[in-house]
């Protein structure tokens, strides 16, 4: 767990620094009435080819491919309807060895809020976490296949206030229910104290949404985006998903990207999930 908190504190460190800056609040004037899109896609690309190498080493490929995009629609009467779609997939070879897949997954965001003159504003929001394609575990000798599209797939909606008055910070938090689907891969779902075997799951609790976004330097932006999940029955217990992007933008197509992913859902694993990358690559803006 060190090199989580060490992030944390780096970036909480960066946030106060950047905030110190001008201790006025910094509304946002940019939301001018319409629609409103953008789309990115990116594509990361390593290759390693070696041939009567004496010193040892494999062939190795691996290729990571994301989108990014959104739909806004800001009225003058103070609605906004906010959509975002991440996409992320990727695939590695290492010497004989088959393909693997090494990202996988599609998250999708709608919150409707509503601007009524207060220091917070009500909100609706619904997203939606799954598998793109099937997902498969490396640890054996054979791959056992342990995800897929909709299987399990985590849809939420909510409802509470929403605090977005600052360009940098952004937050939300209210009363939610998340219904689980699975078909094949029922663990998810199952409730193992009565031994029920399902494919269905409705949880009832609050939800907490936080995001900031701001530059470090001309060309470097980091992100983060943290969501807390708990269920009435069990209002210890927290589902965290904490994601974290720097990324160095070398020219208008070239640009450098740190992430870091760490999840904690108990339906899932009793242990912390972490996926970090560094990445080097291609990116597109076609809208």
């Amino acid at each position: 767990m060190k090199r989580e908190f060490l992030l944390l504190i780096i970036i909480l460190f960066l946030s106060k620094n950047i905030l110190a800056k001008d201790d006025t609040i910094k509304k946002d004037t940019t939301k001018v009435p319409g629609w409103h899109s953008k789309a990115l896609i990116g594509l990361n690309i390593s290759q390693i080819a070696l041939k009567n190498w004496s010193q040892g080493g494999d062939n190795s490929m691996t290729w990571i491919s994301n989108f990014n995009g959104g739909i806004y629609y800001y009225s003058p009467g103070g609605w906004e309807f906010n959509n975002n779609l991440k996409l992320s997939y990727g695939r590695t070879k290492l010497g004989t060895q088959d393909f693997r897949t090494n990202d996988n997954e599609l998250y999708l965001e709608s919150v409707l809020s509503r601007h009524i003159g207060w220091t917070v504003d009500p909100f609706l929001s619904n997203n939606i976490r799954t598998s793109l394609t099937t997902g498969y575990s490396y640890s054996q000798n054979v791959p056992v296949a342990i995800a897929g599209f909709f299987d399990p797939a985590y849809v939420t909606q909510s409802f509470g206030f929403t605090y977005d008055k600052n360009k940098i910070f952004k937050t939300r938090l209210g009363v939610a229910a998340q219904e689980t689907f699975d078909d094949q891969f029922r663990q998810y779902t199952n409730d193992t104290s009565i031994s029920r075997d399902r494919t269905f799951k409705l949880d009832a609790g609050m939800e907490s949404v936080t995001n900031t976004e701001f530059d470090i330097a001309e060309n470097i932006k980091i992100q983060s985006s943290l969501r807390l999940f708990t269920r009435f029955e069990s209002i210890d217990v927290w589902d965290v998903r904490w994601e974290n992007g720097i990324t160095g933008k070398v020219n208008s197509f070239l640009n450098m990207n740190f992430s870091y992913l760490l999840i904690y859902q108990k339906d899932q694993s009793l242990n912390t999930q972490m996926k970090e990358g560094l990445n080097v690559g291609f990116i597109y803006s076609f809208l």
